[in-house]
């Protein structure tokens, strides 16, 4: 069981959460009990049609409801109108992250050995040189590929195996936040890479540690690209200077996405 507000994992049975001390569902179920003696039960208010997974396609979200619906399978429609849901990304079966941390490091790479191919062109001439740094970069890159790959099994374990996340969605845009436990983790690592960068020399692990975010939030508004790939359950939510990723169940996948791409009105 996991609060709506924070995504912390909470016993079952219980009033609030220890985390950050909303009130759960059971608790205001044995409230609205207790409250029935007094007064005359109101009847709930519910979401217009179309407001659940599987009828119309969900373009506008409803108004607040007067308790939380669920929409799918893991999806929960929030009474301050937010759709919130926890996934939990198997860090050793999908390769996104990986991938990701990959990318930034051939690019940082990439650009260093350009401007080394080119002051060498510029200075002795001919393609001997270029081809040369050329087989230069690529045994590189081979080795580069290893280390991130030790580094990220690292990571994976000190994580559990898994990258836990919780989502909150509504007409504005989406947020996506790590679990406070593996947010401190995450944040230790930073630290530990940015000190490492700097005891080293090594700017490129200095930046590194301090571009890690457990945090981002993407406004619809302002988001330029979607991109879906369902077998990794990844959405793409991309701006101009904002790159999120959302992740959603097979269950969920196309009402997730079907949402978003309803409300990206700016989409190239």
């Amino acid at each position: 069981m996991y609060c709506n507000q924070c995504g912390c994992r909470v016993g079952d049975g219980a009033g609030f959460c220890e985390n950050c001390g909303a009130q759960l569902p059971a608790a205001s179920a044995s409230e609205e009990s207790r409250a029935s003696h007094r007064a005359p039960r109101q009847p709930l208010q519910q979401p217009p049609d179309g407001a659940y997974y599987g009828d119309a396609s969900p373009q506008t979200a409803p108004p607040p409801a007067a308790r939380e619906q669920r929409i799918g399978k893991n999806i929960v429609l929030c009474p301050d109108g937010k759709y919130r849901w926890v996934y939990e990304l198997n860090l050793f079966q999908n390769p996104t992250i990986f991938l990701l941390l990959w990318k930034i490091f051939f690019f940082i790479f990439l650009g260093l050995f350009l401007i080394i191919i080119i002051s060498d062109f510029i200075q002795w001439g001919g393609w001997d040189n270029v081809l040369t740094n050329l087989k230069i970069f690529g045994y590189f890159m081979i080795g580069m590929t290893a280390v991130v790959g030790l580094s990220y099994c690292i990571y994976a374990a000190i994580m559990g195996g898994k990258y836990c996340v919780i989502f909150e969605m509504d007409e504005q845009g989406v947020n996506h936040k790590q679990m406070p436990k593996q947010a401190k983790k995450a944040e230790l690592i930073s630290a530990i890479t940015m000190f490492g960068g700097l005891a080293s020399g090594s700017l490129t692990a200095v930046g590194i540690g301090m571009n890690v975010r457990t945090e981002m939030y993407s406004a619809f508004e302002k988001t330029r690209k979607v991109k879906a790939y369902p077998r990794r359950g990844l959405i793409k939510v991309n701006g101009l200077l904002n790159h999120n990723q959302v992740y959603a169940g097979k269950e969920d996948f196309e009402f997730v996405k079907d949402f978003i791409l309803s409300h990206c009105v700016n989409l190239k």
